[in-house]
């Protein structure tokens, strides 16, 4: 082997491995609360952050319990949408929190790097538009009358401010010199989809104004999506994603599909450089926690259905009661009463 091949190959590892592990920030989740720094000597003792986030830790230090809180939202809305899949986006005590499988360049790990931008952008918004933060308030460019005959008034969410903090903290080990790998471009190409999810998703609230509740007149304010609706939206765009390879365009290195006969993504899908694996078996060496002991869906043919979900490896069935509140009456004023019902129900776990 050639000193000159060796050189590039450590590079490339180096890269790729300096990319990887730029999810670990969503330590922070771990957290009960970060709303009690007060000394910049804290962002110090923040597990997960690399030197540049400290940085900003002590900058903006009101801002860092939003970025816990959007860390949180990250994960649970993982959880959320992977509930019924063999990977439900399980977390570890340890770094990065989802394992090695946001190591590695597949769809899952695209999906949480965008889920998580927009989880920081979103909550710093919400943070800004409640008034925790002194940094930030509400859009006051949002004002005027509107052509649709509505007054621009009200507190409009501050997505501008949110988006702008999630790019400073979120993307900034890749924007890093030197990160120009596959993995770099693919992080920050996600990073910017899952916030693209919100800005693409903002909505138009209005409150009426007149005489006996009638609408003589309107104002309104632009309000982002709920959480789960861009939970929603980037679930599609996981569904969708797009395999790409590194390609230059004269001296850029740019993401292209790696079949050609696909048309090329835009910058709000998301895209992956390597298959996923089937997350069948325990395999902790790559992260895989398997889908053994996973609950199952006997009746469906879908992916949480038992023989998808349990890989054909067959499933156990154990009969479970349950208590739930039957026979419920409203009693005046005000309670409700309920009777506890007992019924057995079967439970299909995989081998």
């Amino acid at each position: 082997m050639s000193p000159e091949y060796f050189l590039r190959s450590l590079l490339l590892i180096i890269l790729a491995t300096f990319s990887a592990n730029a999810s670990n920030w969503l330590y922070l989740a771990k957290l009960s609360s970060v709303g009690s720094i007060s000394e910049e000597e804290t962002c110090e003792k923040l597990k997960g952050l690399i030197q540049r986030q400290v940085q900003m830790c002590k900058r903006n230090l009101e801002v860092m319990d939003s970025v816990r809180r959007g860390a949180q939202l990250a994960i649970e809305e993982c959880q959320y949408q992977f509930r019924n899949r063999r990977w439900n986006c399980s977390t570890l005590d340890t770094l990065p929190v989802f394992g090695k499988v946001v190591t590695q360049g597949t769809r899952e790990a695209a999906f949480v790097y965008a889920i998580s931008s927009a989880g920081v952008a979103f909550a710093v918004t919400r943070a800004c538009s409640s008034g925790e933060l002194d940094k930030c308030g509400c859009d006051r460019t949002v004002q005027g009358g509107s052509p649709h005959g509505f007054q621009w008034s009200g507190c409009s969410d501050n997505i501008a401010y949110g988006v702008a903090f999630s790019q400073s903290f979120v993307d900034v080990r890749e924007r890093s010199k030197g990160a120009s790998s596959n993995r770099a471009l693919m992080n920050l190409h996600n990073n910017e989809a899952g916030r693209k999810a919100i800005l693409n998703n903002m909505r138009v609230e209005c409150k009426c104004h007149g005489v006996s509740g009638s609408c003589e007149f309107k104002t309104c304010w632009k309000a982002m999506p709920p959480f789960r609706k861009v939970g929603n939206v980037l679930k599609e765009k996981f569904d969708g994603a797009t395999e790409v390879e590194q390609s230059e365009i004269g001296s850029t290195k740019v993401l292209v599909p790696k079949n050609s006969q696909f048309k090329p993504h835009t910058d709000e899908d998301l895209v992956y450089l390597d298959s996923s694996p089937d997350f069948c078996d325990h395999d902790l060496k790559n992260g895989v926690l398997g889908t053994s002991g996973r609950q199952c869906n006997k009746t469906s043919k879908a992916i949480d259905g038992c023989e998808l979900m349990c890989c054909g490896r067959g499933f156990h069935t154990d009969e479970v009661e349950v208590v739930e509140r039957c026979s419920c009456k409203f009693h005046w004023c005000c309670s409700v009463k309920c009777k506890p019902c007992h019924r057995v129900v079967e439970i299909h776990t995989c081998r």
